[in-house]
Parts: C-alpha cells; structure tokens; sequence
C-alpha cells in the first residue's frame, strides 16, 4: 500500500510540474509553491502525535496536508484555521489496452510533453469538451485532472478519456495506474474496474481564494 502511495505522490508531482517529492519523518513533501497550494504534506503511515506536531509547525497559509485516512480520524488533530477539502479515494487500476473511441461529432487528440501525456476531446466547433493527463513515473502511472465541460456530460467522455490515457500508459510501459477520485469520479472509475485502496483525506491550513 505504501509503496503505491509513494508512487502516487510521486506522479500527481510530474503531472503537476512540482518539484520532486521530499522524505520527511512523516511521510513526503512536495514545494508546489502556487498561491493556492505552497506545500503539500502527505502523511504515509504517521501516528498521531507525529501528525500533531507536523501541524504545529505550520505557519504559512495555503498549506496542505493529505493522508490516507477517514475525515473523523483526522479532524481532531486541526484548528479552526484548517478547512477540510472534499473527501476523496485512493484508487488503482492494472493497466489494459482499451479499445474507446470518441462518439460521432468529437475528436480526440494526445500530447506528449515529457513525462506527462495529456488527451483534449474537442466538439465538432472545436471547443474543449473533456480532458485529462497521466504523469509518467515508470511502472506505475497518475491519472489526473480528469474533467468534462458540463454541457458535455453523460455521453461517455470522461471514459473515452480514461481509455486513451490507459493507452498512453501502456505505451509507455506503465503497468499500474494510480488516482485520486473524488467521490463523483470514483462512480466512473468503478465501472473501469478501478479498486479504491485507501480514503484520501486532506486539510488547508488558511486557504487562499483561487
């Protein structure tokens, strides 16, 4: 489970153009150093008291803590001036060929940028209907920022979408995809045999409006 854990930090921070994850005693790291999110702490098999003092430390706004555990385990450790994200899953999938294409009046397209893939589906007036992005890490691959426009929901993109970065995926040798669901896109990825491995739980220490 760690290890997966691990390599899902690792990919959501390629995806993300982060830099490069840190060991730390509870856990890993990442300077995202945006406006919205400074830093991402994510907490890999730590007890509470070292949890604890991680918060303790934090002063600047805008910092994130995520952990692989259910939302009531973990709000006693906060303040108030931590705010809960939306509850969310771990995920992972052993990667297929998939054969899905776009329905009659879209097009899909794959980019590649170095180690991140990413998958436009474009309406026949050429406006962006859905997207996503894998962040390659070997074996093992993140599926991130899956997103379809609501005008263009309920007609299977976001699963035309899952299809061709699992084709990217597999090209590229990854063997394992790993995400982070929300709780309306584990629904999808269920029904493309995705296995929830753990809940993802995360706190923002003063958020900072997008």
């Amino acid at each position: 489970m760690w290890e997966l854990a691990r390599s899902w930090v690792d990919g959501w921070a390629v995806s993300r153009r982060a830099p490069k994850p840190v060991d730390v005693p509870w856990g890993l790291s990442v300077p995202v150093g945006l406006p919205a999110q400074a830093v991402r702490h994510v907490l890999l098999d730590a007890d509470a008291e070292t949890a604890r003092g991680l918060i303790g430390t934090i002063t600047e706004p805008a910092t994130w803590i995520k952990a692989f555990l259910e939302p009531d385990v973990m709000e006693p450790w906060f303040s108030p001036e931590w705010e809960p994200t939306d509850p969310g899953f771990l995920m992972a999938v052993d990667l297929r060929p998939s054969v899905v294409r776009a329905p009659d009046g879209y097009t899909a397209t794959a980019e590649t940028d170095g180690d991140v893939v990413g998958v436009r589906i474009l309406a026949a007036g050429g406006e962006l209907a859905a997207r996503g992005q894998i962040g390659l890490t070997g074996t093992a691959c993140v599926f991130d920022q899956i997103i379809t426009e609501e005008a263009h929901r309920r007609r299977g993109l976001g699963t035309v979408v899952m299809g061709a970065l699992t084709d990217a995926a597999v090209e590229n040798g990854a063997a394992t995809g790993l995400l982070g669901a929300t709780v309306q896109g584990r629904a999808l990825y269920e029904t493309l045999d995705w296995k929830v491995l753990a809940p993802l739980t995360g706190f923002i220490h003063k958020p900072v409006a997008p």
